[in-house]
């Protein structure tokens, strides 16, 4: 019986306005599972940037922390990425949400002067430097554009986005839903997902065709 490919999934939290993107999160690790391959998720041990009512959009007087908050969509089976080796996993992988804009990075408010978590930079260095495929969905490829510059992606068709993405010294790709862009060279694979005004099988779409198109790259 031939193994299952292991993909690591990185989170940020939960909920879409201060953590990981729980629809963009649940059908990457479905298509995950679709494909014959199996996942391990893990968050960075810190704390949130801040927390947001999602029913108001209010930020709350509350401090939380983004693994524990992670553990919620994991179901508790979930892992400290400071413990992430790339030679397990045949891939990695960022759902989206503003965590990744706010937790992983502070591109949210700081745009292509932000800087990157240091955990999260070690984790996608490692991978590449191992030659293995990064998947990233909706907000979280402007990560891999701080991180990279000279990378390939998309994070659908938002222009001031696009320029910060472009300003950090990556091309961008201006893609409909379900569109994935593939950088060869650095095995990166992105796709829009939340960035546009989506149905929730648009989304599931998405998922499902980056998730495709990283393990692809894993062949």
């Amino acid at each position: 019986m031939t193994e299952k490919k292991k993909i690591a999934v990185v989170l940020s939290g939960c909920g879409v306005f201060d953590g990981s993107e729980i629809h963009e999160t649940v059908f990457t690790l479905w298509a995950i599972e679709k494909a014959g391959a199996e996942y391990k998720i893990f968050a960075p041990d810190i704390e949130q940037h801040h927390v947001i009512n999602h029913l108001s959009g209010n930020e709350m007087d509350e401090k939380r922390n983004v693994l524990i908050e992670s553990a919620r969509i994991a179901r508790g089976e979930i892992t400290p990425l400071s413990d992430y080796n790339a030679e397990n996993f045949e891939a990695l992988m960022f759902p989206g949400g503003f965590g990744a804009a706010k937790n992983l990075s502070s591109f949210a408010f700081d745009g292509p002067d932000c800087t990157v978590n240091k955990e999260i930079e070690k984790a996608i260095l490692d991978t590449n430097k191992a030659e293995k495929p990064i998947g990233a969905l909706c907000i979280s490829p402007v990560i891999l554009a701080k991180v990279f510059g000279n990378a390939k992606m998309t994070i659908g068709s938002d222009q001031s986005t696009s320029e910060a993405i472009q300003s950090m010294g990556a091309t961008h790709v201006n893609t409909t839903h379900g569109e994935v862009v593939i950088d060869e060279k650095l095995k990166i694979a992105t796709t829009p997902c939340y960035m546009l005004d989506a149905k929730i099988t648009q989304i599931a779409e998405g998922a499902e065709n980056v998730v495709a198109a990283v393990l692809e790259m894993t062949k």
